[in-house]
């Protein structure tokens, strides 16, 4: 049976899992569905239309599932689903979608949400992201597997990051970041690679080498943007890790890629 905390309010049509925890002062709203292991540790607030997977913590004073801050939301039944095993800090605000962006925001599994990050409405997030102190998402941006989003950094609505990709802490990302990419600043650019992480995640030295060098061609000052891509391409047939960047930078979007400044550096 769930362990529920005498002080805690849970609505009678939430549905608990068998071992779900639910601390001191919680509140678990109507439409509320939390899977087996989930805990809630205390002074956490969940409601909407909203379900949580299997052994998520989420610690005091998150928000989760209350409507978006979206002044076009209409009260419509939009949906927040949250994956397995996720980590969900202090002053988290998490929110549904909209009927303007799909009417789901998703996070996947084994993300970690440090104190006071921040998902609107609409976002896609995969799996094992990784969001920072006062990281914040606008709503509807796509968040690639394995990014990883420094603190006080902000997304401006509708942007992609690929996976595997860093921002810097204080940027400011106005524009789609590739797959494996690194972006820094205030209106981020891009500044090479995310070395560091793809030698983490155990990416061979091969694939490294092979993705600076289709870095370089891709960003290299001559020709255009539309050319280099076509070139790299052809070069990189065989490559699937290349290939990836490629298929995101031809990938339909609401928002400009995000380049380097000075032609930039794989390092």
């Amino acid at each position: 049976m769930a362990v529920i905390h005498p002080s805690a309010v849970v609505d009678p049509g939430a549905r608990i899992g068998d071992t779900a925890r639910i601390g001191p002062f919680c509140v678990v709203g109507p439409d509320v569905d939390l899977a087996d292991g989930v805990e809630l540790i205390s002074q956490v607030v969940v409601a909407g239309r909203t379900r949580i997977g299997a052994d998520t913590r989420i610690f005091p004073f998150a928000s989760i599932g209350h409507q978006p801050q979206d002044l076009k939301y209409r009260g419509e039944p939009s949906t927040l689903e949250i994956g397995a095993r996720n980590q969900i800090r202090e002053y988290v605000t998490i929110q549904p979608g909209t009927a303007g962006g799909g009417m789901v925001t998703r996070v996947g599994n084994d993300c970690l949400f440090m104190a006071s990050a921040h998902v609107a409405h609409d976002c896609l997030l995969g799996d094992h992201v990784i969001m920072a102190n006062n990281a914040t998402l606008a709503g509807h941006v796509v968040v690639g597997d394995h990014a990883f989003l420094g603190g006080l950094s902000a997304v401006h609505q509708f942007v992609r990051i690929g996976k595997h990709a860093m921002i810097g802490g204080m940027s400011g990302v106005e524009a789609d970041v590739i797959p494996f990419g690194m972006v820094i600043g205030n209106r981020a650019h891009l500044n090479g690679l995310n070395i560091v992480g793809l030698k983490r995640r155990g990416f061979a030295r091969e694939d490294i080498h092979t993705l600076r060098n289709a870095y370089r061609l891709l960003f290299a000052p001559e020709g255009t943007l539309q050319e280099r891509v076509a070139d790299v391409e052809e070069q990189f047939a065989g490559n699937a890790v290349v290939m990836e960047i490629i298929a995101f930078i031809r990938a339909e979007s609401n928002r400009q890629l995000c380049t380097p400044h000075f032609g930039g550096d794989a390092a």
